[in-house]
């Protein structure tokens, strides 16, 4: 059975959140973590959502830090600078899946995982990160719904 991309990101979530925590190598945890995700292309997902994140960790930090001048990366819940690293690295990566549709996941996991204020956050940081992004033309995405086609995803 198919797995939503939502179930997919939360998995993906829980994997990356115990890597941060545990320091264990990231192969043991995905083998714990995602053993029952039997859908090949499901598996593929969270498997790059995973790779990509952390391979980028540093480039994205500095994304986040640039964003919220006046937060040490410290005060910023760990769940919270995952779900926003993850949707960094959907914004340059996943090239099918609209940045507006990869905040909105983003927004409602964090209210789901982690503090009350935690999607007003994710919100205002990820909004404020695609501005930027899409001023600078550093996200090229294209088709409907997504930067670049005929309807732009940013108003």
């Amino acid at each position: 059975m198919a797995l939503t991309r939502r179930v997919l990101r939360e998995r993906s979530l829980q994997v990356l959140y115990a890597f941060e925590l545990t320091k264990d190598p990231i192969e043991q945890i995905k083998q714990q973590q995602l053993t029952d995700i039997e859908k090949k292309d499901d598996r593929k997902f969270c498997e790059d959502l995973i790779r990509i994140t952390i391979e980028n960790n540093d480039k994205f930090e500095n994304i986040i830090k640039n964003t919220v001048d006046n937060w040490d990366m410290e005060r910023i819940a760990l769940i919270d600078s995952i779900i926003i690293k993850m949707c960094l690295t959907e914004f340059f990566h996943f090239d099918d899946i609209p940045p507006k549709v990869s905040i909105n996941e983003s927004i409602d996991i964090a209210k789901d995982f982690s503090t009350r204020n935690s999607g007003k956050f994710v919100n205002g940081v990820l909004d404020a990160i695609l501005e930027k992004l899409d001023k600078d033309k550093l996200i090229t995405k294209k088709g409907k719904g997504l930067i670049g086609g005929r309807k732009h995803a940013v108003s």
